[in-house]
């Protein structure tokens, strides 16, 4: 919303620069592409159920400048291949561990600790699916806090998260793959960067799920969010 009103905001001689056209989602579904909307520049994002091999068949078939590159979102579907990305652009990643498995691996699960093939990662941690569409994402406590997980997953209702106090041990033995992290602090917050370019960014600020899995709502019923103002570090 954000990035179409600024886009919507640009004038010349009082009239609006650009025109944004929405591309309905019955459209997208089920109308082949020859029927899509023809456009200049186009700004098309994966979401469940949104069919991202059509669109960028379209792209292929109408040739307009595309901000987001369709192509490398299907690298967003593999949480191995983005940190990968990350870790080569010098962005900061904490400290984690892949899981493979389909590959032989040296597993010691204590109670403080989880070591993966010689990298041990320290409780708090977290365990991510390697599906980036995988939501289910757990977290485990040291004995010295109580102990526990912690399960993070899409809203349902008003609620984001679940403690369970008795369990203990990850998900390592499941026969699926995981990436290992340290938990961050972050003092209750969570922030996602929704759009960055060599002159702007915009990020936005929410309650985070590890608090107590109890969204913050405003009046509107929406979940409750801000804009950040990003530091050039964190830009870069």
């Amino acid at each position: 919303t954000q990035m179409i009103e600024r886009l919507l905001a640009f004038q010349v001689n009082g009239l609006a620069e650009f025109k944004v056209v929405y591309f309905e989602e019955d459209l997208i579904v089920n109308a082949p592409i020859e029927e899509w909307p023809l456009c200049e520049v186009l700004i098309a994002f994966f979401s469940t159920g949104f069919p991202l091999a059509k669109a960028r068949a379209y792209v292929k078939l109408r040739k307009p400048f595309v901000f987001n590159d369709l192509d490398k979102q299907e690298w967003l579907f593999d949480r191995r291949i983005v940190y990968t990305m990350l870790a080569q652009q010098g962005v900061p990643v904490p400290k984690h561990v892949i899981l493979n498995a389909d590959e032989e691996n040296t597993i010691d699960e204590q109670e403080d600790y989880l070591e993966v093939n010689g990298v041990r990662i320290n409780k708090p941690l977290v365990e991510k699916p390697v599906s980036g569409e995988d939501h289910n994402i757990y977290l485990y406590y040291p004995r010295s806090q109580g102990g526990g997980q912690k399960r993070l997953f899409r809203k349902v209702k008003d609620r984001s998260s679940q403690f369970y106090p008795d369990i203990h041990t990850t998900r390592i033995h499941d026969g699926n793959s995981y990436i290992y992290e340290e938990l961050l602090q972050t003092e209750g917050t969570d922030v996602k960067v929704y759009a960055i370019g060599p002159e702007y960014a915009h990020a936005e600020a929410r309650k985070s799920p590890v608090v107590d899995g109890k969204v913050r709502r405003n009046a509107r019923g929406k979940e409750e969010r801000y804009p950040v103002i990003l530091d050039a570090d964190e830009k870069q």
